[in-house]
């Protein structure tokens, strides 16, 4: 196995400092995520470009907590899945909707839902979803701008799983309570 470094805002390369030292201030605290990043302080920075915007797309708050696991959930990225479920639960996304999407299971809010099914479906078919799929997603109120925002959702995810995958990177005590491992979830 190959090891990464978990750097931090004294430690990892000069360009990549002022990301870590901004992730410091937006979440208490320098996720070992970021800390592995930082070694190319251009992916670190491109990520953090894309959380940002996302962040501010036009997807409701809690359909972007849908992209996030989702995405992750199929993807098998443990990190992600335990990170972002602790977030979904702190912007108060219902305990249930947050342990079915872990179990990559159907959804009884239909909205959420439509937005489960197209996020699963672009990364499971790497983008080759069918206009039937998109449609249906159309049909529970979301817009076009919407489904190119899961794309940018997808994007954002893939940075941040593949390069989990590489580094194993060590779970944040912070997500601990949401630990998560794609064996039990059947990937």
């Amino acid at each position: 196995m190959v090891d990464f470094q978990v750097y931090d805002e004294n430690n990892a390369p000069e360009e990549a400092r002022p990301q870590l030292e901004a992730a410091k201030r937006r979440m208490g605290f320098v996720t070992t995520l970021n800390g592995v990043m930082a070694e190319s302080p251009e992916l670190l920075a491109g990520y953090n470009a894309l959380a940002e915007l996302f962040g501010k797309s036009s997807l409701p708050g809690p359909a972007k907590h849908v992209v996030w696991i989702t995405a992750s959930v199929e993807n098998g990225c443990e990190y992600c899945v335990a990170a972002h479920s602790t977030l979904a639960l702190r912007a108060r996304v219902p305990e249930q909707v947050v342990a079915a999407l872990r179990a990559g299971k159907t959804l009884d809010d239909t909205r959420l839902e439509a937005a489960r099914r197209l996020t699963q479906a672009m990364v499971a078919q790497r983008g080759w979803v069918n206009d039937t799929e998109i449609e249906a997603f159309l049909a529970a109120g979301y817009t076009r701008r919407h489904v190119l925002d899961i794309v940018l959702g997808i994007g954002m995810k893939t940075l941040s799983n593949y390069t989990n995958h590489i580094a194993h990177t060590p779970l944040d005590p912070a997500w601990q309570d949401q630990e998560w491992s794609r064996d039990h979830a059947g990937i």
